[in-house]
């Protein structure tokens, strides 16, 4: 009897033990500093967002979560020194839509796969691009400008970021799409371009909606349609570009979070959990998407892998109709 005593205990022994262990194996989530890679500058409108989420996140979590700004190269600094870190969710990448599915398509030195090195999680924001000109053009609409353009072909400019910015393939799309000729003019960011829009310098500026909404107020930039598949909730008055005399253009743009690959499943949806909270907080909301006439996202890592797939093939076509490079 004692002995059967004895097997029975060591049994259940064995089983209590089992599930112990493999939560002992589990990843502990965060358990030291977490780093957000922003492929930009500080003050833009990637890093801010950033770093809203990183605070919101810090309180969540107990554990400071830092921005770190890493530019150059189209992102791609960034975009390697995330995609190479140690996969256990301490470091993430916070971006726009260039880093994952434009720069394929632009470079054939891509140091990092945006759909193989990173592990989805969730778009974040979606930006509100807009066609937007220098009120010195003597037109109200979209329509107006394009022909006014005909009229003027390849005497009015339009400005990027850079080669391969989505600025840049927008409007070389929207000149393709619209049959006509515009002058690029590459900026290191959106405040040297609209001086010079406001100076009537440069015509033509695609961009998400904040950067203009001062200058349109006081009637020296006028902000002529939605460049997005659907009217802005923001501008429901605002028609898009295909409804304004261009069918078919639409623009999709965002800012999206990531981690390296091989990052464990519990950490993802941890990650993924917690950052679907901040994005219905009504505080983070006012202060880092409606202030800044951006609109939430919000979906689950499968429906984000799957909008990473849809956006690459789009985008591809795009950059190969406006033969952009950035090597």
């Amino acid at each position: 009897m004692r002995s059967g005593r004895l097997w029975w205990a060591l049994l259940f022994g064995m089983i209590s033990a089992g599930p112990l262990s493999a939560q002992s194996e589990a990843p502990t989530f965060p358990s030291k500093p977490v780093r957000i890679i922003v492929p930009y500058t500080a003050g833009g409108g990637t890093d801010t967002v950033a770093r809203g989420l990183a605070q919101h996140l810090s309180e969540q979590w107990g554990q400071p979560v830092i921005v770190e700004n890493r530019p150059g190269a189209a992102t791609m600094i960034g975009a390697e020194a995330a995609a190479k870190a140690a996969p256990d969710g301490h470091t993430l990448l916070f971006s726009d839509s260039a880093t994952f599915v434009i720069n394929p398509h632009l470079s054939r030195k891509m140091p990092y796969r945006p759909l193989v090195d990173f592990a989805p999680i969730t778009l974040v924001v979606r930006l509100a691009p807009v066609v937007a000109v220098s009120a010195t053009l003597p037109v109200s609409t979209l329509s107006e400008f394009i022909a006014y353009a005909k009229a003027q072909s390849g005497k009015l400019s339009y400005a990027s970021f850079g080669a391969g910015s989505y600025p840049h393939v927008v409007s070389e799309q929207l000149k393709r799409m619209a049959g006509i000729d515009l002058i690029h003019v590459p900026y290191k960011g959106s405040a040297a371009a609209v001086t010079d829009m406001l100076g009537g310098q440069l015509s033509m500026l695609i961009v998400t909606l904040s950067v203009f909404e001062q200058h349109e107020k006081t009637g020296r930039i006028r902000v002529l349609a939605a460049a997005t598949e659907r009217r802005l909730s923001l501008r429901p008055d605002l028609p898009t570009v295909a409804e304004a005399g261009v069918p078919g253009y639409a623009v999709s743009v965002w800012f999206g979070l990531a981690a390296p690959a091989a990052t464990a499943e519990p950490v993802l949806d941890r990650i993924h959990a917690d950052v679907s909270r901040i994005l219905t907080n009504p505080a983070y909301l006012e202060r880092y998407v409606t202030a800044l006439s951006l609109e939430p996202g919000g979906m689950s890592r499968a429906a984000f892998g799957q909008l990473l797939k849809e956006e690459d093939a789009r985008w591809g076509q795009l950059v190969r109709d406006s033969g952009a490079r950035i090597d």
